[in-house]
């Protein structure tokens, strides 16, 4: 009796085990890896003849989405080492793509494609060309240029500006900042004319808080004879930098040059954000982290946030009894900023052990 009694209690055993296993199946298995890059709304068209194909138009989308990516992602001086990539190539790194629309007009066949990239096939890739990917955060920020004609000894600041007027009529889907640009305002004006001899000097904190932002770029062109200086004062998350840029004279009359100077001045933008979220994809940290497994909708919860935090290359569950699972996780950066990132998602770890423990 002893000997069956015994044999019902491991059978018991074994069931809870096996119905927490299937609980950790359906909660963590399907986002055991961190998740894909989006890339929505890739539009494209083409006249709908004898010869249409309509997978061509799919491959042509696949193209232009993983560019639209790595713009995104990656440095402008960088780009080159991309240029090549074969469709094939692109077209594995694809974990999944629909299509959101499609229509015919007039002859003309449209398409709009949804397409994700697994991020760990496209860390793998940049890491192989010696490419360091940066987060894609998107960042709010104020844009004020102001030009100072130090010929005739003016200040334009809003409406009499070009830069201002212009600066937000050609925005793409893959810029990383949101340039939030000052409404017109005579006192900003004359204080700005007052000091426009310390301009270089000269704090714009103040200006940047009216509109609840800490972070801002202000451009002050300084145009004389020769050249024109542009003075890029940048202050993002509390750290501020000046940058210089020397070109020949710009001609403010001509809406293409002005255009072509603002494309570029906003790509070196672009890189400066970048460089502050770069990922060192070949530095990978294996940590280990404890989780009690009693509440299932936390579980869930937290892997939701593992995948969605794009410093984490990899995670998965390794072993788990019935109280914990214990996770593998690959992590590309050290282990302080790694509860630095954490504590931000509002997750804290004892780390005393070998395995941490999540609070």
């Amino acid at each position: 009796m002893k000997y069956i009694f015994q044999i019902f209690k491991l059978k018991k055993l074994y069931i809870f085990f096996l119905f927490l296993a299937v609980l950790n199946f359906f909660f963590s298995t399907g986002i055991s890896h961190a998740k894909s890059f989006s890339i929505n709304d890739i539009e494209l068209s083409t006249p709908f003849e004898i010869n249409f194909n309509k997978n061509k138009i799919i491959d042509k989308g696949f193209v232009q989405a993983f560019n639209q990516l790595m713009l995104s992602i990656v440095q402008s001086k960088d780009h080159q080492k991309l240029k090549k990539i074969p469709l094939n190539q692109i077209k594995s790194m694809i974990d999944t793509f629909s299509i959101k629309e499609e229509k015919f007009v007039n002859d003309i066949y449209y398409i709009k494609l949804n397409v994700s990239f697994n991020k760990k096939i496209i860390f793998d890739l940049l890491e192989k060309k010696n490419i360091f990917p940066s987060l894609p955060e998107k960042k709010d920020i104020m844009f004020l240029p102001i030009i100072f004609d130090q010929n005739q000894n003016q200040i334009k600041m809003f409406s009499d500006n070009i830069i201002y007027n212009i600066w937000n009529s050609n925005t793409k889907q893959f810029d990383l900042l949101n340039y939030i640009l000052p409404t017109e305002d005579l006192e900003d004006l004359n204080l700005i004319k007052i000091n426009k001899q310390n301009l270089e000097d000269f704090e714009f904190n103040e200006i940047a808080k009216k509109y609840n932002l800490e972070n801002y770029i202000v451009s002050i062109f300084f145009i004389n004879s020769d050249q024109t200086r542009i003075l890029n004062k940048i202050s993002f998350d509390n750290k501020k930098i000046v940058k210089n840029i020397l070109v020949k004279n710009i001609d403010f009359n001509n809406n293409y040059e002005i255009n072509k100077f603002i494309e570029k001045l906003k790509i070196n933008f672009e890189d400066y954000w970048k460089s502050k979220n770069e990922i060192n994809t070949s530095v990978k940290l294996p940590l280990t982290v404890s989780v009690e497994n009693s509440n299932n909708i936390k579980i869930y919860k937290l892997e939701q946030k593992l995948s969605s935090i794009e410093l984490i290359y990899n995670f998965y569950i390794y072993k788990f009894n019935n109280k914990n699972n214990i996770y593998k996780i690959i992590f590309n950066g050290t282990p302080d900023k790694f509860i630095e990132v954490m504590k931000n998602n509002n997750y804290e770890f004892e780390i005393s052990k070998k395995i941490w423990v999540m609070k």
